[in-house]
């Protein structure tokens, strides 16, 4: 008589998953593939080894074995056109030694755009979640495979979904729970909750989005506790784009006093920050949450549940949504702190200086020559100077002000310096923290002992719970001591210089050389010389630069003319670039500098087509500076721009690059419009 009574709740049961699958199916967007019978239009870049579809199905693989000499496999997407926030998520699995990645190649462009990448083997899959921006123009995605050579290295992807909405939003319906993970514990963890199956004894609610027990939640249960203060973390998938808005979620906890339940959330340098705790200790019923969140970086959201006993009740999660607008009118809108960039080409910005006793910092520019350095932004343009018109008097103290930014928010300052004939340092320049009150704060960096005549890069990260400016001191006690002090190129953005876009980090089609070649390769033929990446000043005197451009102390690439005759030449290949509808532009920094020098050409190279254009040129000495060139192109098609360097009649012939950007064009600014001035009876050729 029992039999009766179970089957219409089996059926139910069935129905009710047959329901949420079907609901999920239809929640599929353009590019999603579970891989059953082909790849759904995708395919592998002829220009590397392929993925195959398992003979079975469910799975493609990039497998090293299959690979021959080639290092990667690419499967590229169909077109996609989703205007809404999206969500990717890629079930995956690397075995043995490999990593992969996955790209986005937005339609016109030269260069794609990493989002996510994994380097850690398993021996099961896994799920990635990666959010998709809302851009108005078609992309495609790319996942690339780096297998290690050699047996038992491979990289298997089992389904690709795209869904509408954003990553961090979950209502655990699914098996794989949205990407998110429990931190293990040896006694207390997240677990799954609901379902018909659960103990008839259990306190334990019904779940939030079906309002029945046939959903699913995450719960957290003290039952296991065995120390004061165990701690259980659940952890979202980490954010991958810029994103602000409204996290909400409903969560049920049945005592007061038992446990601590919090919600933070945790950047990729570990660092915590609360954003959460609950006002009412105890709720029978599920309540909502709503809390404001700002993630410029990618974040982790973590609900951590802390135990003081095994009595200490459990706390239920369930529904976390996310919403674009904030859900507090008091809440500030995400702030931009690029009011505090400037580059001192055409004024102080919003910078300003105490008058007391004069103007200590000036504005000045320096035409190009083998003197004296230029500005960093250009090598012709203006910057800021310290000391530079000579008084009697003995000394003097330079505070250049910046504008307050609000606080509670931490920031990553990056600004260039340069120092000239100081015999003391010790407080030739220095960085404090100003309140509004207009007192010092704190020192948060001093310049130290290092190169002179060439522009450092500094880069300092500070965060105050006030309203704060910071204000650079160029204190000079004895007039004899001192020397020329020069600022340029300040940024301020948010976040952790450790984590922001910067000369570490690059953006797509930028190449700093600091970590690498960025894949440039030399063309090497007979009786010719070759591109050398190194730091530091180049061996012969009176030539090359005494440090790079993008930091100071970094890399650069160069010829060393004492290797090579009169007339040899050196290439410099780029990657292959895709080509695009409309101007390119591409700006690079040179140095070309001692008597001897050569020519420097830009040229580009069509597909495998002989025939080169010429694109720009320079020949002969040209400053002590790194100068910026700046050159708008056309070009559909695949191609590869060159840097041919020509050693000129003498060892005092070394010509560098540095800092190569491609850019969509056109060009904004004339670039290296300013003729060299040559060896000018005066040097000192600074205009105010």
């Amino acid at each position: 008589m029992t039999a009766p009574l179970h089957l219409p709740s089996l059926s139910a049961l069935l129905a009710a998953v047959l329901l949420v699958l079907v609901k999920a199916q239809l929640q599929l967007l353009p590019g999603s593939c579970s891989f059953d019978q082909d790849s759904c239009g995708y395919t592998s870049d002829p220009t590397y080894a392929s993925w195959a579809v398992n003979n079975e199905g469910r799975f493609i693989t990039a497998d090293s074995s299959f690979m021959g000499e080639a290092d990667r496999a690419v499967l590229v997407s169909p077109e996609i056109e989703i205007l809404e926030w999206s969500c990717l998520r890629l079930v995956y699995q690397i075995t043995g030694v490999g990593s992969l990645q996955v790209h986005l190649r937005p339609h016109g462009e030269s260069f794609d755009y990493t989002l996510w990448t994994a380097d850690k083997a398993s021996d099961s899959w896994l799920i990635a979640s990666i959010d998709l921006r809302n851009i108005s123009r078609a992309y495609q995605l790319l996942m690339e495979a780096r297998p290690n050579q050699g047996p038992g290295n491979s990289i298997a992807i089992f389904e690709i979904h795209i869904i509408p909405g954003y990553c961090l939003e979950c209502n655990f319906e699914e098996h794989h729970l949205c990407g998110y993970s429990n931190q293990w514990n040896p006694n207390v963890n997240w677990y799954v909750g609901g379902s018909l199956a659960r103990d008839p004894q259990s306190n334990l609610p019904d779940d939030h989005t079906m309002s029945n027990q046939r959903g699913h939640y995450m719960y957290v249960d003290s039952v296991y506790a065995k120390r004061f203060q165990e701690v259980a973390k659940l952890v979202s998938p980490m954010t991958t784009t810029p994103m602000s808005g409204c996290l909400s979620f409903y969560y049920q906890r049945n005592q007061a006093r038992g446990n601590f339940f919090s919600v933070f959330t945790r950047d990729q340098l570990g660092h915590y920050e609360e954003i959460w705790r609950p006002e009412v200790y105890a709720t029978s019923s599920w309540k909502l949450v709503q809390v404001d969140i700002k993630a410029q970086h990618p974040l982790e959201v973590v609900y951590e549940v802390a135990f003081n006993s095994p009595r200490g009740g459990y706390v239920a999660l369930d529904d976390i949504t996310f919403s674009p607008q904030f859900c507090h009118t008091e809440t500030e809108p995400t702030f931009d702190p690029s009011v505090a960039n400037c580059d001192f080409e055409e004024s102080l910005c919003q910078y300003y200086q105490e008058r007391v006793g004069g103007a200590v910092w000036n504005r000045v520019s320096l035409r190009p020559n083998v003197y004296r350095i230029g500005d960093h932004t250009t090598g012709s343009g203006s910057y800021l100077m310290a000391n530079t018109r000579f008084t009697s008097r003995p000394g003097y103290v330079g505070r250049l002000h910046g504008p307050y930014l609000p606080g509670n928010h931490k920031y990553c300052l990056r600004f260039y310096y340069a120092l000239h004939g100081f015999r003391k340092i010790d407080n030739a320049l220095a960085l404090y923290i100003y309140d509004e009150k207009n007192v010092a704060q704190e020192k948060i960096w001093t310049v130290s002992e290092g190169s002179r005549d060439m522009w450092t890069e500094v880069e300092v990260t500070y965060q105050k719970p006030m309203s704060t400016k910071i204000v650079f001191v160029s204190i000079c006690r004895n007039f004899w001591d001192c020397g020329l002090v020069a600022l340029d190129d300040i940024t301020v953005t948010l976040g952790d210089c450790s984590v922001t876009t910067g000369p570490l980090r690059p953006p797509p089609g930028h190449c700093y050389f600091e970590t690498g070649d960025c894949g440039y390769t030399q063309e090497k033929k007979s009786k010719k010389g070759h591109w050398l990446r190194i730091k530091g000043h180049t061996p012969t005197s009176y030539t090359g630069p005494k440090g790079d451009h993008t930091l100071g102390v970094g890399y650069f690439m160069y010829i060393e003319a004492s290797h090579m005759l009169h007339g040899q030449l050196s290439r410099l290949l780029s990657p292959e670039l895709r080509g695009s509808v409309g101007p390119q532009c591409l700006t690079f920094f040179y140095h070309m500098y001692g008597s001897g020098t050569g020519t420097l050409s830009l040229l580009l190279r069509r597909g495998d087509s002989l025939k080169e254009r010429l694109l720009w040129r320079r020949q002969g000495e040209q400053s002590i500076s790194w100068m910026k060139a700046t050159v708008d192109y056309d070009c559909s098609t695949r191609h590869k721009i060159i840097f041919e360097a020509i050693r000129g009649p003498s060892i005092r012939s070394d010509i560098a690059v540095d800092d190569i950007v491609f850019k969509k064009g056109p060009c904004k600014d004339p670039g290296d419009s300013i003729s060299y001035s040559g060896f000018s009876e005066n040097f000192n050729e600074i205009e105010y």
